[in-house]
């Protein structure tokens, strides 16, 4: 075929699509057609480690089209250094030749060029000895100048849809971040924002309670190594750096990394942003890709000021539940009121049911407390009321609910905490009160309770409640100063 018409045909292939892969394919397969080349292959470079990484191939060996060169190594290196085609006629007496498939014998590296800068290498590869002629040569070189042009044409296609898509996620999630109030929702949909417009695996947001950092939210294709609501202490690595330092961190290769630290059983490489609002760290935005590599120093901008949003919108979500939790505050004795505890045991229950966990339930009573009113005055009883609720709640931990359920009443919702548990805790709380001296009691104060759980109790809050109080009415009837537990399979059954 005349060279005119060889470098027509394949000037309007290349040039006629701005997808990358398609762009990369159609000159991988003019390559390999028109000139008849078995393996030939596209590296690029990676402007962060100023490596050469094949980006696309036809007819390497398994396996070789994972190897990064150094930009002066190899066939291609010289291409790349010198600027300038580097021509291999018989591959075993060059030192410079790096095996890419073992029938091999000619190699051809041709720069890819725009404006007087090397992007990339064309890298041709023939069975037969001294394949390449000074014709082809010239003919391939002149044909690397169209690919070069719709290589960078496809790049910056391809970079103003990424941004064109990264500025549309950072307008949503600030439009969630007014929309939406509730923290929970908020933050599973940041995470499902961010998932597809920066076309990463997975997305997670772990927020900051004291020493850890609580998986709260995420989103993607890959297997999480963690139960829901997992805890992550803050002094560990890589989140004692993000902590510390205040800033992003790039893991590049997790391969060898052990799951717990990977989060994500297909992760390779992680990005780890903190969210800073007003100089407190609320938590940490984690990207994650199956892939090595994936992220890079020039993509951090966007994805910072996405975390700047997010920062902004969590910590406006607990402005909001500081504000819902004034109306669910018991005023005698500062802890939950029913109405809260209502609230959050039919969250609990449905959040058991979608990831197949349990909770329970402890319903406590102060044991003769109308006595004890009668005995020491209302101002007295109010003080116990106030010093048992301290109790309770110093002795349970931060994630579960301590609720003054009414009277001399309270109700305790235990999180991921199955009824043997509960009971354990509960004669915990017992004994602390008995052995509690109240100031101006002169007896000992008891309490009975009564412990229910899910599913094992119920698959319905009333189930559960029911099964709580019928615990209790069986603590009071026994003797009081006690702990039941409603027998799982009567309460299976319904039978009292």
């Amino acid at each position: 075929m005349p060279k005119l018409a060889v470098l027509y045909d394949a000037g309007q292939a290349v040039l006629s699509t701005f997808d990358l892969d398609e762009v990369l394919q159609r000159i991988l397969t003019i390559a390999r057609d028109y000139f008849q080349l078995p393996n030939v292959a596209v590296l690029l470079l990676d402007e962060d480690t100023q490596e050469l990484f094949v980006r696309s191939q036809i007819g390497w060996d398994a396996g070789k089209e994972t190897i990064r060169l150094g930009s002066q190594e190899g066939i291609t290196g010289a291409a790349f250094v010198g600027k300038r085609p580097v021509y291999a006629p018989d591959t075993s007496k060059d030192p410079r030749y790096i095996c890419a498939a073992e029938s091999t014998r000619s190699e051809l590296a041709i720069p890819l060029m725009v404006c007087d800068e090397v992007v990339g290498v064309l890298d041709c590869q023939s069975n037969a000895i001294d394949h390449f002629d000074c014709g082809t040569i010239e003919l391939l070189t002149l044909f690397s100048t169209q690919a070069s042009i719709a290589l960078q044409n496809a790049r910056l296609y391809s970079l103003e849809r990424q941004r064109a898509r990264q500025l549309e996620a950072i307008n949503t999630i600030a439009q969630q971040s007014t929309a939406v109030m509730e923290l929970e929702d908020l933050l599973q949909r940041v995470c499902s924002v961010i998932q597809q417009a920066f076309q990463v695996s997975h997305v997670s947001l772990m927020l900051r309670e004291e020493s850890d950092l609580v998986m709260r939210a995420h989103q993607g294709t890959m297997t999480a190594c963690f139960s829901p609501g997992a805890r992550f202490p803050v002094n560990r690595e890589p989140w004692s750096q993000v902590i510390a330092m205040n800033g992003t961190i790039i893991e590049k290769d997790l391969n060898t990394a052990a799951e717990p630290i990977r989060l994500f059983k297909e992760c390779s490489s992680r990005l780890s942003i903190p969210l800073i609002s007003f100089g407190q760290t609320l938590g940490v935005l984690a990207l994650h890709s199956s892939q090595r590599n994936t992220f890079r120093p020039s993509e951090l901008q966007s994805l910072e000021s996405v975390a700047d949003i997010c920062a902004s919108s969590i910590q406006n979500a607990h402005y909001v539940e500081r504000v819902k939790q004034l109306a669910y505050l018991d005023g005698l004795t500062g802890i939950f009121n029913r109405r809260f505890f209502e609230l959050r045991i039919m969250e609990e229950i449905e959040r058991c049911r979608r990831h197949g966990t349990s909770l329970a339930v402890i319903l406590a009573d102060i044991d003769h407390f109308k006595r004890l009113n009668d005995e020491f005055g209302h101002l007295l009883g109010d003080e116990v009321l106030r010093q048992v609720s301290s109790q309770f709640h110093q002795l349970v931990r931060k994630s579960d609910v301590v609720c003054r359920y009414g009277g001399e009443e309270f109700s305790i919702l235990l999180t991921q905490t199955n009824v043997q548990q509960a009971v354990i805790i509960a004669e915990k709380l017992r004994k602390q009160v008995e052995t509690w001296q109240f100031p101006g009691v002169p007896r000992t104060i008891t309490i009975s309770a009564g412990v229910a759980g899910f599913p094992g109790h119920g698959k319905t809050r009333d189930d559960v409640m029911r099964a709580a109080d019928g615990a209790l009415y069986a603590a009071k009837q026994g003797g009081r100063n006690r702990i039941c537990m409603t027998d799982l399979a009567r309460a299976a059954t319904g039978k009292d």
